[in-house]
């Protein structure tokens, strides 16, 4: 009889849940929204409720949809956004709503850490990357300083995922690859404790640790009933998003790089060794316990493809005779010349992490002529974000000495067959894409509690369970073209990175009501 593990990503919109039975296959999905609430600029914050909710919901629907017993489910697993922080009390009660990944609210708690350890550029050397106030351990700094009713209070703060596995089973804990999110020893897969104490926070306050593939324990009675699962189902720790992806890509064995595009985008690859970050390329901690996890992040993708969905093609959406308009800009890619006819977009909507940290950068297109169309800007887009892959892929094979000959994309972007032979063309590796890749996270959080369960024997065997669907390989006849393009990409940064900080300051002080940006930090 077949066997599921029922697995939820948990996003920012959003969860989703997806029953995976014991071979790796999507049986089911059904996705449930939530609010994002913004109470204050540079504020984002969610109900906790919510997200139970949210499961709770659609661990149901997936059952009714595939028609299976609660019987025959194995487990449940969370894979999560990061950085959230909500503070419990030691009876569980959530002490205020949750502080999410999105908000920015501690740029001074992130300026006062870097400075106790000599500054930005030291912290960057020794981090690989500059904090910001969305970062998790500034968050807590001003949590503490900012509403210490709540701080004192608080007995944990748990994560996004630690408070589903708390809903789930009753149990207090924090999961390792969440854990790197805020400060994970990678060698001793401990808190970094004594940084933690030194910048003044409280370490009592950070929950148990546990693996991915750890049992935490039992669905209680009251979790059995709101999911429909039966009493004592087995949840497992599961990971952050971006790790659950990375599982889900099958790209698990040594140095083995993967790119993920939802609205944003990443390249990732999974290692023994720890390196140090630098470029906006950080190291954290894998899905597998004995890897770390080599994450280089741009901050829109798929969100470039909307930004011109939604400002270009908006009668098309409008049409009900066009069901997806995603469909239909793929068909109009095809239509203009590798290049565009020599017009570069940037993607850089709002600043970015990597290849190149940089807050005030945004996005530009180069070389702009009365001939060039709607579908030539569109194109424009699509190489943009492949251009900034190809810079990405160099920094990680370059700097970090991991060669990626073959790259497996994941996410809704790797439904479109003309984006990654872009991608091929522009980065001149070969692509290859998953069956159901947009439900690559969930399928990793689902094959992780699989080796928790022993039905796999590790991370290694599932190279033979994620199964690749298509091929793309390089055409030779486009590589001149990009490659003049895309060193002309990267000498358009160098060009004009004063220009943008220049405007953007002059911006950013009109919105701060005339302060500077380091006025504003204190």
């Amino acid at each position: 009889m077949t066997q599921y593990i029922l697995a939820h990503d948990v996003g920012t919109g959003g969860n989703k849940a997806v029953l995976v039975d014991t071979g790796g296959n999507v049986c089911a999905t059904a996705f449930a929204p939530y609010p994002v609430h913004y109470p204050r600029p540079d504020w984002a914050e969610q109900d906790p409720e919510d997200w139970w909710r949210a499961v709770a919901q659609t661990s149901r629907a997936v059952l009714e949809q595939a028609g299976v017993s609660p019987k025959d489910v194995l487990a449940m697993v969370h894979t999560t956004q990061l950085l959230g922080i909500v503070p419990v009390d030691g009876e569980g009660t959530v002490l205020r709503p949750a502080v999410i990944w999105l908000d920015g609210r501690a740029p001074r708690q992130a300026e006062a850490i870097m400075r106790k350890f000599l500054g930005r550029r030291v912290f960057a050397m020794v981090a690989g990357a500059e904090l910001t106030g969305k970062d998790g351990l500034p968050k807590l700094l001003w949590l503490k300083e900012n509403e210490p009713e709540v701080y004192d209070r608080m007995r944990y703060f748990l994560d996004v995922n630690g408070y589903l596995t708390y809903r789930a089973t009753g149990e207090m804990v924090f999961e390792w690859s969440c854990a790197s999110a805020f400060g994970f020893d990678l060698k001793k897969k401990d808190w970094l404790r004594g940084i933690i104490g030194y910048i003044g926070l409280d370490l009592e306050k950070f929950p148990p640790l546990v693996r991915s593939i750890d049992r935490v324990g039992g669905m209680t009675a009251e979790a059995a009933r709101d999911c429909g699962l039966l009493e004592g189902t087995p949840v497992f720790g599961g990971c952050g998003d971006a790790q659950g992806a990375a599982v889900g890509s099958g790209a698990v064995g040594e140095g083995e790089g993967h790119i993920y595009l939802g609205t944003s985008g990443w390249v990732g690859v999974v290692t023994e060794k720890n390196p140090t970050g630098r470029h906006g390329v950080v190291c954290i901690q894998s899905a597998d316990p004995d890897k770390a996890f080599l994450f280089a992040e741009m901050e829109t993708a798929g969100a470039c493809l909307k930004w011109i969905a939604d400002q270009f093609y908006r009668e098309e959406q409008a049409d009900p005779s066009i069901p997806n308009v995603y469909a239909l800009m793929d068909e109009k890619v095809e239509t203009i010349p590798p290049g565009s006819d020599f017009l570069i977009c940037t993607p850089w909507m709002y600043g970015e992490r990597s290849p190149v940290s940089d807050v005030y950068v945004r996005s530009t297109f180069f070389n702009l002529s009365a001939d060039h169309t709607r579908e030539h800007l569109l194109r424009a887009v699509y190489e943009g974000v492949a251009y900034n892959l190809r810079w990405m892929v160099e920094v990680v094979e370059h700097h970090f000495g991991f060669p990626l000959p073959v790259l497996r994309v994941i996410g809704g972007g790797a439904r479109g067959a003309p984006w990654m032979q872009i991608i091929a063309d522009v980065t001149g590796r070969q692509v290859e894409t998953v069956v159901n890749p947009q439900e690559a996270g969930a399928v990793g959080a689902a094959l992780l509690a699989g080796i928790g369960l022993g039905l796999y024997p590790n991370f290694a065997s599932l190279k033979e369970v994620v199964r690749v669907e298509h091929v793309f390989e390089p055409n030779p006849a486009n590589a001149e073209t990009y490659r003049i393009l895309y060193r002309a990409y990267r000498r358009i940064y160098a060009a004009l990175r004063d220009l943008y900080r220049e405007v953007n300051e002059v911006r950013f002080r009109q919105e701060a009501g005339g302060k500077t940006q380091e006025e504003a930090l204190g």
